[in-house]
């Protein structure tokens, strides 16, 4: 009970630290932005524009910039004694290492310059779950599980990974507090571009849904920002956090979601012969220099099973275990209201 009072002490004493958010207009960049400012954070963001925002715009600082240009990234992070980094290119069209490496590394290579120059002192680094090993449902991933094909030849993997050991370096040459986050596949509102939600949409009152064998960790999206957020206070110096939910195939998903928004569906798994097939003519359109979703890589991924393990983050950073069937309600609600779906 002491220790408990201890660390909500600590928690109370640091909510008034000030704190720069990137990638704040994203999923999980809404979710953590809200939460810093219901813990009475005094939060600051950087943003391009101004489209999409529905966190209360008076609880926050707003620069209009690009964190990857250094001057505005420093006039941003003026003040703050902490960065959460979450900005990053996530699409999985882009056709060279080098569209991803332009922002996921050297941006986060500013931020970094940026928090050295400014001696900000605490960083939370969002990378990704692909970064670590996939498990099995008998045994899931933990933090500690090597980075492995098929995510070994994705760029966005691999540019995920090369940043991990800039914020790395970062902490053991000049011993800043830096927390890394791998999270899982995340589901919830305010994914404004979308994102993961592009899973739930495509699936979503489809009479016939052809689905590959694989899965994923489905997590909600609200307990990776209280996990993020937890970071600063209780996160310990150098160490990787898997934020993970609930292991399911993508079956699996598709019936608990069609039972929650309560529409029939019959579900048809495609063999993976044929992704194989429909990967090969993806590469083939990429080699003309057109950008498609569909190349082996891709298609890869969905044939296996992405299942980890979340209990480093549930025990150390105070993870809440949300009901996942209240996360895609959510979801669900959310691009209602915004006429996505009806």
């Amino acid at each position: 009970m002491f220790a408990f009072k201890v660390i909500h002490a600590a928690f109370y004493f640091f909510a008034d630290m000030k704190v720069l958010v990137t990638g704040a207009t994203g999923l999980l960049g809404h979710q953590v932005t809200m939460e810093l400012i219901q813990h009475g954070y005094q939060v600051q963001i950087i943003v391009r524009k101004m489209d999409n925002i529905f966190f209360d715009l008076n609880a926050v600082k707003v620069f209009i910039g690009n964190f990857t240009e250094y001057e505005q990234l420093k006039a941003a992070a003026s003040g703050c004694e902490a960065v959460i980094h979450i900005a990053a290119v996530t699409d999985v069209h882009l056709l060279h290492y080098e569209d991803y490496r332009k922002i996921n590394v050297e941006g986060s290579a500013q931020v970094i310059r940026v928090c050295r120059d400014l001696n900000i002192r605490n960083v939370v680094y969002i990378s990704s779950s692909n970064t670590i090993g996939f498990g099995s449902k008998s045994k899931p991933a933990t933090e500690d599980f090597p980075f492995q094909y098929p995510f070994t030849r994705s760029f966005y993997a691999r540019s995920k990974v090369e940043a991990e050991k800039l914020f790395q370096q970062f902490a053991s040459e000049f011993g800043n507090h830096v927390i890394i986050i791998h999270p899982t596949f995340m589901i919830g509102a305010y994914d404004v571009k979308p994102s993961s939600g592009k899973l739930l949409l495509m699936g979503y009152r489809k009479l016939l849904l052809f689905i590959p064998k694989g899965g994923k960790n489905f997590v909600p999206v609200r307990d990776v920002a209280k996990a993020v957020c937890n970071a600063l206070t209780l996160g310990k110096n150098g160490e990787h956090y898997l934020t993970a939910g609930v292991n399911l195939s993508f079956a699996e998903y598709y019936r608990l979601q069609k039972n929650i928004a309560g529409y029939r569906q019959i579900i048809i798994k495609v063999p993976d012969f044929l992704l194989k097939v429909l990967g090969k003519v993806g590469d083939f359109l990429r080699f003309l220099g057109i950008k498609t979703d569909v190349c082996s890589m891709n298609l890869s991924q969905l044939m296996i099973r992405e299942y980890y393990c979340g209990k480093k983050a549930i025990d150390e950073l105070n993870m809440p275990q949300t009901d996942l069937k209240l996360a895609i309600a959510e979801a669900v609600e959310w691009f209602k209201e915004r006429g996505w779906i009806h």
